[in-house]
């Protein structure tokens, strides 16, 4: 801006001339007239930064002039002449934005300290707007940046396959994506700023968030874990989920939670077992067939007894032929449904059942045998294990497997100086819908090799009494029904199968 341009507005033509000299002679580019309305002509076509006028004039005064000058360039300087004793005058110039006054006659010295003052003004309005208009330009570049990286948060967000829920710091969700959506089987719509994390997540996750808002930094992140969604009207999703909280400094200000559908995973994991178990199951017909001939040997010599039983009329061989036949055809009975049963694909059959019941037909069934070996069959059965919804076939299968084979433990336990084997049988009912069975017993225990490949096909510890099929299928029933086994055992000291299984509400 070109500050040096100055309009004298003055009715005098002797102060006029005098003045316009003087600021000539300071370096000024003087514009001069003779009155308001030729001052204001020449201000729109010259466009001065800094005008001199003076307040009393005939026609347009001093006081009009600087309305009209403000009101064309707010940012013009106007500094007013007035005489003495028209104080009152000069006042009301300020009010309606003159930068100063000088009084008649005009001092060069008071002129100049007026004009600095008005000059300093310039400039400073002059640095204001380029700092505004930097300040623009900045705001501007950090709203673009802004912008750009909310929206590829947002594009990471939407396009993730995984679901992703966050919530603010009181728990209301606030960020439910495409992802989750497909998983919780709601839209977002439904969810976003309207529902709390104990309203959509299940159980077992809503208590790791609530115990993280409760812990705070105490608690740390929480790792992968895997659950099950319950879907209404639809299939149940696995899942595997993780969470963290959001700080910002040390307030909490939200979580989030990520979670992977396992769906298409554990579908290929139920193929390749399927496949391995059919593998399995082609690769060891000749152990099979060993065993199997073991059975029919048992047969032929049951039947021989009975036949000399027959001939001679003779009672006890033949009771004892007849048990001989029995026992082999109750190990072929139990070898085909153990075939069976790990070889074909079986979806739980849900129904209402009483778990305790199931439990105490199985020690029931065991409990002659246990006896004829002097083996105490111990039952703790949860008074809080009701009537629930699930497949009791499997968990009668089950148990009396695990229930059978903790007897073979104790008979085939060495150990003389026992003073009573003893098989324990519990229930107890824990959090998220799940039953604990427990089959512990004081017999003969297993390492840390024999624990390892228990699961494996085929794999026996009973010698030519046991297919090596019993717990391979009995971790198959257990994986069908979305349970979980553990083993803990110690040799000479015993060992404890621990299975947990999912239930429904009985209907």
């Amino acid at each position: 801006m070109k500050m040096n341009k100055i309009l004298l507005i003055d009715d005098e033509e002797d102060i006029l001339d005098v003045l316009s000299l003087s600021l000539r002679s300071d370096g000024y580019d003087v514009i001069t007239a003779s009155s308001g309305e030729k001052g204001l002509e020449a201000f729109e076509k010259e466009s001065p930064p800094i005008v001199l006028t003076d307040l009393k004039m005939p026609g347009m005064d001093g006081l009009d002039v600087l309305k009209r000058v403000k009101n064309t360039n707010p940012d013009a300087e106007v500094i007013v002449i007035t005489g003495h004793g028209d104080m009152d005058s000069a006042i009301d110039a300020l009010r309606y934005g003159a930068s100063d006054f000088v009084n008649k006659p005009v001092r060069e010295e008071a002129l100049e300290i007026a004009l600095k003052r008005a000059k300093e003004k310039l400039v400073i309005r002059e640095k204001l707007r380029a700092y505004t208009l930097d300040l623009e330009n900045m705001c501007h570049i950090a709203i673009g940046e802004v912008k750009r990286k909310s929206d590829f948060q947002d594009k990471l967000i939407t396009s993730s396959n995984d679901g992703i829920v966050a919530t603010d710091e009181n728990g209301i969700i606030v960020i439910f994506n495409p992802g989750a959506e497909a998983i919780f089987g709601v839209p977002r719509i439904d969810v976003v700023r309207k529902t709390d994390f104990a309203d959509l997540f299940p159980t077992e996750i809503a208590d790791v968030f609530s115990l993280m808002f409760k812990s705070g930094k105490n608690m740390g992140d929480v790792g992968w874990k895997e659950v099950t969604i319950v879907r209404k009207e639809k299939s149940d999703v696995p899942v595997r989920f993780s969470a963290t909280l959001l700080y910002d400094g040390e307030d909490i200000i939200g979580s989030v939670g990520f979670f992977q559908d396992l769906s298409e995973i554990k579908h290929l994991e139920r193929e390749l077992v399927k496949s391995e178990r059919l593998g399995a199951i082609g690769q060891t017909v000749a152990r099979l067939a060993h065993y199997i001939k073991n059975i029919l040997t048992g047969l032929k010599g049951g039947t021989y007894i009975v036949n000399i039983g027959l001939d001679k009329n003779d009672t006890d061989k033949l009771r004892t032929g007849w048990c001989m036949v029995e026992k082999n055809v109750g190990r072929i009975s139990s070898l085909v449904f153990d075939l069976l049963a790990y070889s074909r694909e079986r979806a739980p059959e849900y129904r209402n059942c009483l778990p305790n019941d199931i439990v105490e037909d199985v020690c029931e069934l065991l409990e002659g045998m246990a006896m004829e070996n002097r083996i105490k069959v111990v039952r703790d059965f949860g008074p809080r294990v009701k009537e629930v919804s699930m497949d009791p076939d499997m968990v009668h299968r089950t148990l009396l497997n695990l229930v059978s084979n903790a007897v073979d433990a104790c008979i085939f336990d060495l150990d003389s100086a026992k003073q009573q084997h003893e098989v324990s049988v519990k229930t107890r009912l824990e959090k998220g819908n799940i039953i604990r069975f427990e089959v512990a017993d004081n017999g003969c225990g297993m390492n840390e090799e024999v624990k390892n490949k228990i699961f494996t096909a085929f794999f026996s510890t009973k010698g030519g009494k046991g297919t090596g099929l019993g717990l391979l299928v009995i971790q198959k029933l257990v994986d069908e029904h979305g349970g979980s086994i553990d083993i803990l055992s110690e040799v000479g000291k015993g060992s404890t199968f621990i299975v947990r299984l999912p239930y429904k509400k009985a209907v």
